[in-house]
């Protein structure tokens, strides 16, 4: 199932998107999913009139998971940790497609970060990697955005990864999904700066569930960003971002002037 968030100059509503008759259609679903289950009110729009928005807001964090892929690592500078280095970025920082990155002030050096994202279906703490599928709703794509002149100058990352509109997320939620092995690539216009595979994951995503919930509460909604491959670097003012991730779609943002 593909799970969307979409308006149609109303209050935000969630739907599954699918086929009628050769057309794309949501249909639209009575409450929120994480909390309602899939309970469909019969209503359907066209895909065409909808405007997607962030699949999910969390209402609790962004889990990040940093130099997760080997050769991004080596890029970095550093060698790939020992166990998942985890950060977090704001729930305020979430925007859906096509919604503008604002370049902050602040920095003369925003990057964009490819990445596939985990959408925490169920209330979990202390999950084996062998129950990571019970508590996943969904997969979605995202884009962890940084300021890496911050990143290097303040020592720690929570400024560089945590200005409002640093995560874009999108364009919905697949239920059917198996992350193991899909291809991910990033463009920056035309041109192509990332391309991988997820099964360059040095830690996997069943892995990466059972560590944090180790130790920190994951709560219906919250999303883990995996980590991203090599080839990461700056975009600019006027920019258009696309990650596309085999079997979920295509996340596309443009960079914008906060003046």
């Amino acid at each position: 199932m593909r799970i969307a968030r979409f308006t149609t100059d109303e209050d935000p509503r969630y739907g599954l998107i699918g086929e009628d008759n050769g057309k794309e259609m949501i249909a639209v679903m009575d409450g929120d999913p994480l909390y309602a289950g899939i309970q469909l009110s019969g209503e359907k729009v066209p895909l065409e009139d909808a405007r997607l928005l962030a699949p999910v807001i969390p209402r609790s964090k962004v889990v990040c998971v940093g130099k997760n892929y080997l050769a991004h690592a080596q890029e970095m500078g550093g060698d790939v940790p020992k166990e998942p280095l985890i950060f977090l970025k704001p729930n305020t920082s979430v925007i859906g497609p096509g919604e503008p990155i604002f370049y902050p002030r602040q920095s003369n050096n925003v990057h964009f970060e490819g990445e596939l994202a985990v959408v925490i279906g169920r209330i979990c703490r202390d999950i084996s990697a062998a129950d990571a599928s019970k508590v996943i709703l969904g997969y979605t794509i995202g884009n962890d955005v940084t300021a890496r002149d911050l990143q290097a100058s303040d020592g720690q990352w929570a400024r560089a990864k945590g200005f409002d509109t640093f995560c874009p997320l999108g364009p919905w939620i697949e239920t059917n999904f198996d992350p193991s092995d899909v291809a991910i690539s990033t463009k920056l216009g035309d041109e192509l700066k990332q391309s991988s595979r997820t099964s360059g994951m040095v830690f996997k995503v069943p892995e990466i569930v059972e560590y944090i919930s180790s130790f920190m509460t994951l709560l219906p909604g919250d999303v883990i960003l995996t980590g991203t491959p090599d080839g990461v670097g700056p975009m600019e003012v006027g920019d258009d971002v696309s990650v596309t991730i085999e079997g979920i779609g295509t996340l596309t943002n443009k960079v914008v002037s906060r003046d």
